[in-house]
């Protein structure tokens, strides 16, 4: 079974840059509780259409192991407020989900 990775990608106009960071820096991370979860990144990209670009990318240990994240209580806690940020951003978030191929460490 192969690795999992879920990304959520964001385009933030540059006004609401630092409270989306903020939002999304101070929240508290249930993923650390779920069974399959391997690590998270919040990430910060270049400018793209006069907003900023921000993604947050997933790391699971199977596709199972997400799909069974979307379904828990954690899951549920962690997005009650999400409607509260989409004023933040230019438009809803895009999802992306990637089966791992490879994967070189060091």
């Amino acid at each position: 079974m192969s690795q999992y990775i879920a990304m959520n990608r964001f385009l933030v106009i540059p006004e609401n840059e630092e409270a989306f960071q903020k939002r999304w820096l101070d929240r508290e991370v249930l993923l650390k509780t779920v069974p399959g979860f391997v690590s998270f990144q919040f990430l910060k990209g270049p400018e793209k259409e006069g907003a900023r670009l921000y993604a947050s990318h997933t790391v699971w240990d199977s596709y199972d192991a997400f799909v069974a994240w979307t379904q828990s209580e954690q899951f549920r806690q962690a997005h009650a407020g999400a409607g509260q940020g989409r004023a933040l951003t230019a438009g809803p978030p895009v999802f992306e989900g990637f089966s791992v191929l490879q994967n070189v460490t060091v």
